[in-house]
């Protein structure tokens, strides 16, 4: 378990730092607002999906579990079948799981957010629309199935800080494991991810950023 300091953003939602990355889980110009922008705008409602298709989601940092938590309001609201299975080796404190104010600020129950973080390596269905899976493993160790995600939210610390995760081998075993037609979006827009991106076979574009960022990747299956 890592414990790391809880931080405002500026739409008043949490981060936390993480003094391992010495980094910041999400944008202080609004975690809550950079999270649907980046992964829920641009990640599942850009998907080309049919009315009984269930949707299976990956991603690469589960972190705080905000990404998990907007997924789980996506599928209720659209009344759409969502799997959501993420990876993180380096799972937050029970205590923080605790303080962080996304419940009450989306608004959603407090016990679904803390379901998200305690689901023990099994999947869990939380709605009759939404089962989410966290396991707490590396994804350079993961067996992924193939052509199996809709979408992979590809959301670990930066390049500088985890440059093990940011390379073409990751994102081939991501490529691998999308459907055609399917997407990957990232914060990031450095060089050096698109070049890795591309490398593999992903269709590369530049999307305008959220409030504070100018641009970032997402990356087609095509």
């Amino acid at each position: 378990m890592i414990e790391s300091k809880l931080r405002i953003t500026d739409d008043g939602s949490h981060t936390m730092f993480s003094h391992a990355a010495n980094e910041s889980y999400h944008s202080s110009f609004g975690a809550i607002q950079e999270s649907a922008h980046i992964f829920i705008a641009a990640g599942i409602d850009a998907i080309n999906i049919n009315e009984n298709d269930d949707i299976n989601i990956l991603e690469v940092g589960t972190g705080t579990g905000l990404n998990a938590l907007l997924t789980y309001l996506w599928a209720a609201k659209h009344n759409h079948n969502v799997s959501y299975t993420g990876f993180e080796p380096n799972l937050i404190t029970q205590k923080d799981v605790s303080l962080i104010n996304y419940p009450e600020l989306l608004p959603v129950s407090k016990k679904i957010f803390v379901a998200i973080h305690n689901t023990n390596q099994k999947p869990v269905s939380l709605s009759e629309y939404y089962t989410v899976l966290v396991k707490n493993e590396k994804i350079e160790n993961a067996t992924l199935k193939p052509s199996h995600y809709n979408v992979i939210f590809f959301d670990a610390f930066s390049p500088g800080a985890q440059p093990e995760l940011w390379t073409a081998d990751i994102f081939l075993k991501l490529y691998n494991a999308l459907k055609k037609g399917g997407v990957l979006t990232t914060y990031s827009s450095k060089g050096t991810v698109k070049r890795a991106l591309k490398q593999v076979g992903f269709s590369i574009e530049k999307i305008p950023g959220p409030p504070g960022k100018r641009e970032f990747l997402r990356a087609w299956k095509i």
